[in-house]
């Protein structure tokens, strides 16, 4: 008889190989205060915690009118959405949702998911697999979830350098003439903080064919007028074919979308088994999302207090000598360069000074580029920001972690 496979013993050296490597992830237990965010609280210690790496990046998951619109939606409507949109999840607050945020990117329609990761992977992967002969252009930088839609449509695909317009031109001039074309790219590179080159390749989306296709998901609610994204803030918006956004970063909440022309959204919900087969949004978050959408729309108070804490913290590490990696985005990632290091780094700032900053480390980035990801917010406090600025100086002398030239 054959001896049965140790799959334990497999699990257990796969984990060790990553605390070998420092990319063990730990999950620290912190409780978000209302009311006091970025400050949490610590269930290990007990102790208050200040959060320099949230998503939450304007604060909105804890804005009043969020979780008013929220707490109205369930003494109304229930907690659940009741399976899926196809079944008996269409409920009116979705629907509701998908038309603002048509509006808020000046798109004919748009459709919603469970979260920012579903809505790349079923769209790239339906387009790319119904699209005869499709051809898709990603850049190297992308997201996970894009490369992931990209590997499963199973369309040719070229990948080209990180906003390298003229690499991109290349591949598009040698692809075949009158195939279908999507070029994928971001606004805004959430590791290294900085921008796509919008206008560069919708000019070579118009000169060979192409579809567009933007992520906005570290740019929805934080830049343009009405916090539709870079793409609004550069008036570029009607020359995107497709625009991705979240609800779950910038606007506080979970679920991902889509906005485009009504055709394209209507074959996507009709084809895509990563939204047909999924149970919808619960009509709460639904709710919480169109009060923080319209809220940012027409306010700029969050927006401007952020970009005014992301100049000040920028500028107070860069007078102290810390490696600050140049972006032109609210991003701010303090480089380390190796994996260990960043993870030491990261439990002395939690232990030591109770400062919450996870550390980067392969395969968000790549092996030799980790960092600590800062995303200063409109609630961080100039005590917290020289706090940070101490605590990080300290701990770069105690591990003789290279700093700025």
């Amino acid at each position: 008889m054959t001896e049965a496979f140790n799959y334990n013993a497999f699990f257990e050296q796969s984990l060790k190989q990553l605390r070998l490597e420092g990319r063990y992830r730990v999950f620290h237990d912190l409780e978000r205060c209302v009311g006091n965010f970025p400050i949490a609280y610590s269930n290990k210690t007990g102790e208050k915690v200040a959060v320099w790496c949230s998503n939450d990046y304007l604060g909105m998951g804890q804005h009043p009118k969020v979780i008013s619109a929220m707490k109205a939606a369930i003494d109304s409507l229930g907690a659940g959405a009741g399976g899926t949109r196809n079944i008996s999840g269409n409920h009116h607050l979705i629907i509701e949702l998908e038309q603002l945020l048509a509006k808020l990117h000046k798109k004919e329609a748009a459709l919603v998911f469970t979260s920012g990761y579903v809505a790349n992977e079923a769209t790239l992967s339906t387009l790319t697999s119904k699209l005869p002969n499709c051809v898709i252009f990603s850049d190297e930088s992308n997201h996970a979830s894009m490369i992931s839609g990209i590997r499963m449509g199973r369309a040719e695909k070229h990948i080209f350098r990180h906003n390298d317009v003229e690499h991109l031109e290349s591949l598009l001039k040698a692809a075949p003439r009158g195939v279908p074309k999507i070029i994928a790219f971001e606004s805004v590179y959430s590791m290294d903080g900085d921008i796509g080159h919008i206008k560069e390749i919708c000019d070579l989306a118009d000169k060979y064919g192409a579809l567009t296709y933007l992520d906005e998901v570290h740019a929805v609610g934080l830049y343009g007028a009405h916090g539709a994204g870079i793409a609004e803030r550069d008036s570029l918006m009607s020359r995107i074919d497709i625009i991705q956004g979240t609800l779950a970063k910038a606007y506080g909440l979970i679920g991902g979308y889509i906005a485009g022309s009504a055709k394209m959204i209507d074959m996507v919900r009709s084809y895509a088994p990563g939204f047909i087969f999924t149970t919808s949004l619960p009509p709460a978050i639904a709710a919480g999302s169109i009060a923080s959408i319209t809220h940012l729309m027409n306010s700029s108070v969050e927006r401007e207090e952020q970009q005014r804490n992301v100049a000040k913290v920028k500028a107070k590490l860069a007078e102290h000598g810390l490696p600050v990696m140049p972006t032109s985005t609210h991003i701010v990632p303090v480089f380390i360069g190796d994996a260990i290091a960043c993870k030491r780094a990261s439990d002395m700032l939690l232990n030591e000074y109770s400062i919450y900053v996870q550390p980067i480390n392969f395969p968000t980035v790549a092996r030799g580029t980790e960092r600590l990801r800062l995303t200063p917010g409109p609630l961080h406090t100039d005590k917290m920001i020289d706090d940070l600025t101490t605590a990080l100086v300290q701990i770069f002398d105690q591990l003789s972690l290279k700093k700025a030239a």
